[in-house]
């Protein structure tokens, strides 16, 4: 047997990234798309993150790329269905 550890994270671990898309809007996702949080600022965004990051005991990196918001920006549509107010 080997006494070697393993450098690399565990790959089916959680990851925040960090991050700004195309529009310059600060966004924290994680790997398993089942975060997203958009921030005024590169603070608030790391804030959060610092935050999740404690809750869920993930790794958490800076983006290399723009990020895509899984939500949209975007006003609904006159032709969609939408809740009357925010949850």
């Amino acid at each position: 047997m080997s006494a070697d550890t393993k450098s690399e994270p565990d790959p089916k671990g959680r990851i925040i990234f960090v991050g700004q898309d195309r529009a310059g809007h600060w966004l924290v996702q994680d790997n398993r798309q089942t975060l997203e949080g958009r921030f005024i600022s590169r603070g608030a965004a790391m804030h959060f993150a610092q935050a999740e990051r404690e809750i869920y005991g993930a790794a958490l990196e800076m983006a290399t790329a723009p990020l895509t918001p899984l939500v949209p920006f975007e006003p609904a549509r006159q032709d969609e269905c939408v809740l009357p107010r925010a949850a």
